[in-house]
């Protein structure tokens, strides 16, 4: 068992100490080898993707990532900035599937910035795919035409294949839950997302004890905020599930409680939390290191089919928040404010395994 360890920018390294923390109460501090990316990997190597980096996540079973970017970095050319080494390591290790859960713990109910009976006992997967669409699609860049103008050019485009795999990914998991599956698109005024509405209208074919509904992303985003409990899992494109998961992870109070999977086709996956890296916070001791812990319970779960340290992981967390210990950022009266290190030594100390 290898665990590449990439810390990365802003809040990252301060995140990541605390998920290693679990990984050396388990005993498994021999499998871990770390490595730089974004603007770390550019400090290091001038390359927010070094080599050697990449090449200890293509020989490892699993990465866990902190965070990355850094506003420092925003003059630099668009292929050296930090997030370009993120698209490039999902690229590079083919991980398309992106699985974001969305769950409401009970004791952060009154943390949402909803009403309690709207968001109580919410629980919701989000399956992106991860690989396409217009943060990959070419031709892209900014251009100057003919009379001087300059235009910016992306391109969104997804193939059957894509779409079919995706859909695949979503539809299992939604039978393994509640057997609701929404799609989200755009397919009135997109063809990219007329041909992903038919694909995985086709697919459903293969599950017919799974129901499919469609929705237009604009609306999925009102109906989040409205009536989230209505979904189970929803499974849309690399720019709408971008959007959507972040809007998501809100409705359960921060940001900071939302993990990730991010998958290939073999269940090799990179686990990180779903914020970004804060750097107008880093070095504080401020920050949530709960999305990128369940983030290794996740690990367990999927990569490496330990249901055992996956639960027991998630249950400390749960313990944590009974006994009323908060970051900053889920903090509300009556519960005790703590920093990022010892809501990770809070958490060792209820691990049980």
């Amino acid at each position: 068992m290898r665990i590449a360890v990439l810390p990365g920018d802003g809040i990252g390294p301060e995140i990541i100490n605390q998920a290693v923390k679990v990984i050396d109460k388990l005993g498994m501090s021999q499998s871990i080898e770390y490595g730089a990316i974004g603007g770390a990997g550019y400090e290091e190597s001038k390359d927010p993707l070094p080599k050697a980096t990449l090449n200890l996540a293509l020989a490892s079973d699993a990465v866990l990532l902190g965070s990355v970017g850094d506003w420092k970095y925003d003059k630099l050319p668009r292929e050296l900035r930090p997030e370009r080494g993120l698209l490039r390591i999902r690229q590079a290790l083919n991980l398309f599937a992106n699985l974001r859960p969305a769950v409401m713990f009970p004791e952060l109910v009154h943390a949402s910035s909803l009403k309690a009976e709207v968001v109580s006992n919410l629980d919701i997967m989000i399956v992106r795919e991860l690989t396409g669409d217009i943060y990959f699609g070419e031709p892209r860049g900014i251009q100057t035409k003919e009379n001087g103008e300059r235009e910016g050019i992306n391109t969104m485009r997804y193939s059957e294949s894509e779409i079919d795999r995706i859909a695949e990914i979503a539809f299992q998991a939604a039978h393994k839950r509640s057997k609701k599956l929404c799609s989200v698109d755009k397919a009135n005024v997109l063809e990219t997302t007329e041909l992903w509405r038919e694909i995985v209208t086709h697919k459903s074919e293969k599950y017919p004890d799974v129901t499919l509904t469609h929705m237009y992303v604009d609306n999925a985003a009102m109906q989040l905020v409205r009536d989230p409990k209505q979904f189970d899992v929803i499974v849309t494109g690399n720019i709408f599930g971008d959007i959507l998961s972040d809007q998501a992870s809100m409705l359960t109070g921060s940001i900071g409680m939302l993990p990730s999977a991010s998958l290939d086709q073999d269940n090799k996956g990179m686990y990180e939390p779903s914020h970004g890296s804060a750097p107008d916070i880093a070095g504080q001791d401020v920050a949530n290191p709960i999305a990128t812990i369940l983030s290794l319970a996740m690990m367990f779960k999927y990569t490496f089919a330990d249901e055992k340290k996956s639960q027991a992981i998630e249950n400390a967390v749960r313990q944590v928040l009974k006994d009323g210990l908060r970051t900053k950022d889920i903090f509300s009266e009556g519960t005790k404010m703590i920093g990022c290190d010892a809501m990770g030594d809070a958490i060792i100390e209820r691990l049980d395994i």
